[in-house]
Formats: structure tokens, C-alpha cells, sequence
């Protein structure tokens, strides 16, 4: 299994776990009528949500570092005060 893989299904496994203990504190701050409960429940719906997203993204990263093209060298450039210029 590649490490792309493993990050999809960390994420996975996290994000779900986190989802559906928001959906529950949520529902019982709705059935309790606890209004603080519910701010709880809503932000840990919305954290799931986001680490899921992060784990995407780091994914896309990921896949994106190894399909480019390396080895462009760049060299100072002495004319431009510090600038660095692409040597083609």
C-alpha cells in the first residue's frame, strides 16, 4: 500500500470517527436544549469536515511534488540586488 493510501484511509478513519461524535453531541444538545452543546456539536461537524479536506490536500500535494519536473537550476542573478532568475 503507498502512502497516498495510507493518508486517504488515516483520514479517512479519523474523520468519520470525529464526524459521527459531532453528529451525536450535536443531537443531544438539540434534544437537551443545551445551546452550548449544540456550538460543541456544530464545531466538531465542521472540524471533521476540515481535517478531512487537509488530508486531501495533502494527498493532491503529495501527487503533485512526484509528477513534476525536478532539476531546474537556479542562479543568482548579480544585477538585480538578491533576485534569483530561472537559468534555461
Amino acid at each position: 500500500m503507498n502512502s497516498r493510501m495510507k493518508i486517504l484511509n488515516a483520514t479517512k478513519l479519523a474523520g468519520s470517527i470525529t464526524l459521527l461524535t459531532g453528529i451525536m453531541i450535536f443531537i443531544y444538545g438539540v434534544v437537551s436544549g443545551l445551546n452550548s452543546v449544540i456550538g460543541i456539536g456544530i464545531g466538531a461537524i465542521v472540524g471533521a469536515v476540515m481535517f478531512f479536506l487537509m488530508g486531501m490536500f495533502f494527498i493532491a500535494t503529495e501527487e503533485m511534488v512526484e509528477n513534476t519536473d525536478k532539476g531546474m537550476e537556479i542562479a543568482p542573478n548579480k544585477y538585480r540586488n538578491g533576485l534569483y532568475l530561472v537559468k534555461r
